[in-house]
């Protein structure tokens, strides 16, 4: 098992890695809508997802990987009615390439967030 951190990757706030590589499988934790160099959260659903989609993009890429590599994606929303925006920002990510992926409506989310996106990708 690896831990992946790089200077230009978001900085946890907890005790979590952001990206651990095992047998060229990376699994990413959740990305809260932060931006990695300023640490504000975007404001609105689209904006938000664009950050997410962003930070996962930045990681992979860190990490010797890309978008094409993932293999699954989860998805956490405080409200489902979020979902159609959710979905046309993450089809702009991922326009040929479809990860397995599934979109989960949970309660509130961590700083008052509106999305948070974890994902499996290989190297």
């Amino acid at each position: 098992m690896k831990i992946i951190q790089t200077e230009n990757m978001p900085k946890s706030n907890g005790h979590y890695s952001h990206c651990v590589e095992h047998n060229g499988v990376l699994y990413i934790a959740g990305q809260l809508p932060f931006d990695p160099k300023t640490r504000e959260m975007a404001e609105g659903i689209v904006a938000q997802a664009h950050q997410v989609l962003s930070n996962l993009k930045l990681i992979l890429t860190e990490a010797g990987s890309s978008l094409n590599q993932v293999m699954q994606v989860r998805i956490y929303i405080p409200d489902v009615e979020l979902w159609g925006a959710v979905n046309e920002v993450y089809a702009e990510y991922f326009t040929e390439h479809k990860p397995a992926r599934c979109v989960v409506p949970s309660r509130e989310l961590h700083y008052g967030a509106l999305i948070e996106l974890e994902a499996t990708a290989f190297v």
